[in-house]
């Protein structure tokens, strides 16, 4: 569709056609004629000037003509004629996802596989959230690592390709070799913007159940049920002692909520992914609960036109004048 960007400027359009009516009244409907040797110049030769002759007046009124349509593009370039194109998709609303990402040391267990060989919980976990984090647009990702004690790597950004950078950095260990699922939602959830549009939300991959940290995991669902802030809790692998884990350390914290129970007191939900399979299929339900929202488009893709009217008036000027000074030297 075409439109113009300041309309205003094409009411001097109709003012050209008195100017016109005018200078033909006055010169070239009496029959005058340019002559170039009647013009007085204050120069010590004229001889050539004399020797001119008449311009024609066919031709100046040609010439008047293509002046009057150079000077109607210019107005109709200052008109700033553009053409509206589809409409721009705008960037959609998100949400706040923090990513806890497990470092212990049962994450090294090779009990996934990727064409056909054995590959480390970690690596494929990384994989896969990775692709998660560049598909989601709008969303602000924070990532948090934790082990024996939690740490934030990045802290809530929607810079996207700095979360996947340090995500690939994770490395098993770096926190220590214990479980502290308290300390790494209470800190996931210090980092929350408050105030949002959007329900923030909290994505947990762990192995196992917490076996240390300062905040205990019924104090970190107390307080993330009191933000109403969900918990996705999302267990990889399947056997919770495979990494050598005694058994007592579990019944030690027998009386703490385990993954299941901090999913359900928080609205979130529990998954177990032992295979690459389930573990994508995990990411996409995770995406389909927390959609972003779409925002209505209001923008529209412009070409501005306004360069071809001022490139053809511009060019229709210098040829008249070039005409012009010709037939002076001829």
């Amino acid at each position: 569709m075409l439109t113009m960007a300041q309309p205003a400027w094409l009411a001097l359009l109709p003012l050209l056609a008195p100017l016109a009516f005018i200078i033909w009244r006055r010169g070239f409907a009496q029959g005058k004629t340019t002559d170039a040797a009647g013009l007085t110049l204050v120069h010590p030769n004229l001889d050539l000037l004399q020797q001119n002759g008449d311009v024609a007046p066919a031709c100046s009124r040609w010439l008047f003509a293509l002046d009057l349509l150079a000077l109607s593009c210019l107005i109709l370039a200052l008109a700033q004629p553009q053409w509206l194109g589809a409409w721009l998709p705008e960037t959609p609303q998100g949400r706040e996802i923090m990513l806890l990402v497990d470092t212990s040391k049962s994450m090294s267990i090779a009990d996934f596989e990727s064409h056909g060989q054995p590959v480390e919980r970690l690596t494929v976990l990384k994989d896969i959230v990775s692709r998660f984090v560049a598909g989601r647009q709008g969303d602000r990702f924070g990532l948090i690592g934790f082990g024996t004690i939690a740490g934030t790597l990045v802290p809530p950004t929607f810079d996207v390709d700095l979360v996947n950078a340090m995500l690939e950095r994770i490395q098993i260990g770096i926190a220590g070799e214990d479980t502290a699922l308290g300390d790494a939602i209470g800190l996931a959830l210090r980092q929350l913007h408050q105030q949002q549009r959007l329900r923030p939300a909290l994505i947990l991959f762990t192995d196992g159940d917490s076996t240390a940290g300062n905040i205990t995991p019924s104090e970190a669902v107390a307080l993330a049920r009191h933000m109403a802030v969900p918990i996705y809790t999302v267990q990889i692998g399947g056997d919770l002692f495979a990494a050598g884990r005694p058994a007592s350390a579990a019944a030690a914290q027998a009386t703490e909520p385990g993954l299941v129970q901090i999913a359900a007191l928080t609205g979130g939900r529990y998954y177990q992914a032992d295979n690459r399979k389930t573990l994508q299929q995990v990411i996409d339900d995770i995406g389909q609960r927390e959609k972003t929202v779409a925002r209505p488009a209001r923008r529209r893709a412009v070409q501005e036109w306004y360069l071809l009217p001022l490139l053809f008036a511009g060019a229709i000027f210098s040829l008249t004048r070039l005409y012009r000074i010709h037939r002076m030297a001829a």
